[in-house]
């Protein structure tokens, strides 16, 4: 498809035409909407009126793209594969829906040499409109002092059930002043209701808890969730129990994510 031919509509058309079927939503933003409010070395390498699509996960997105995805590919080499199989599904459908476009695609588990991801997700999120980062900011007089706190999305279907993949830039397509930036939900919109979210999400985020900060529409499947739970260097051999990977031996990367808080991962 010609980059001409490309719009915000068009866009985000063809993504919906195929990755909500596998347990995904997209959401458009301007590269300048994400820029404004990160300082200069953290902000993309693009024009302040290029197109990008944040790309997030919901709960179906476990059994409708991950599960099929480990019976029909299975996964290879070391890395995680839950990170195989998005990478999978958000490449499959940028070669279907824009065959020819270029497209630079930042997943949320990718680096760059200075050890900074290549995008920040949950700025990603807030910017788009698709779900409001809540941060120890937005929370006045503070009852934590000095003590750091990381922030999280709070998506305004799913709460805190859902996963922040993938940000596409489509360098070659422009838009302009007809795109106006949507401000995310306030989900909770209290002082005391965002002390106990973001401690929970701090303190207690084994326990799930601050992913029901609103009431969900939908929420992991207890598969899913023994899955998470599960320390990433054991989740292959989990896999092995539920039937999955008995062709090969595969031995589980050693600097799996840590922190299990982060959208990026569950």
């Amino acid at each position: 498809m010609a980059a001409t031919t490309l719009n915000v509509k068009s866009v985000t058309e063809l993504l919906e035409s195929w990755l909500p079927k596998l347990g995904f939503e997209v959401y458009p933003l301007k590269v300048g909407w994400y820029n404004s409010v990160l300082p200069p070395s953290l902000r993309l390498a693009f024009p302040d009126d290029t197109l990008a699509v944040v790309v997030l996960s919901t709960p179906a997105m476990f059994e409708q793209a991950f599960l099929p995805f480990l019976k029909e590919s299975g996964c290879h080499g070391i890395s995680d594969p839950i990170d195989q199989c998005v990478k999978h599904c958000v490449t499959s459908a940028v070669s279907q829906c824009f065959p020819g476009q270029k497209v630079d695609v930042m997943y949320d588990y990718e680096m760059l040499p200075s050890r900074k991801p290549k995008f920040l997700a949950q700025t990603a999120a807030h910017v788009s409109g698709a779900a409001f980062y809540y941060q120890k900011s937005d929370v006045t007089d503070q009852p934590w002092a000095e003590k750091k706190m990381f922030g999280v999305c709070v998506h305004p279907r799913f709460g805190g059930w859902f996963a922040i993949r993938a940000l596409l830039v489509f360098g070659d397509v422009t838009v302009g002043s007809e795109m106006v930036q949507p401000v995310p939900p306030d989900c909770v919109p209290t002082r005391e209701g965002r002390i106990q979210l973001l401690e929970a999400f701090n303190f207690h985020w084994q326990d799930w808890s601050y992913r029901d900060i609103v009431r969900p529409v939908q929420i992991y499947s207890q598969r899913q969730k023994d899955y998470f739970s599960t320390r990433p260097a054991q989740r292959f051999a989990l896999l092995k129990t539920w039937g999955f990977l008995q062709m090969e031996d595969h031995q589980p990367e050693t600097n799996a994510d840590a922190q299990g808080q982060e959208n990026g991962h569950g």
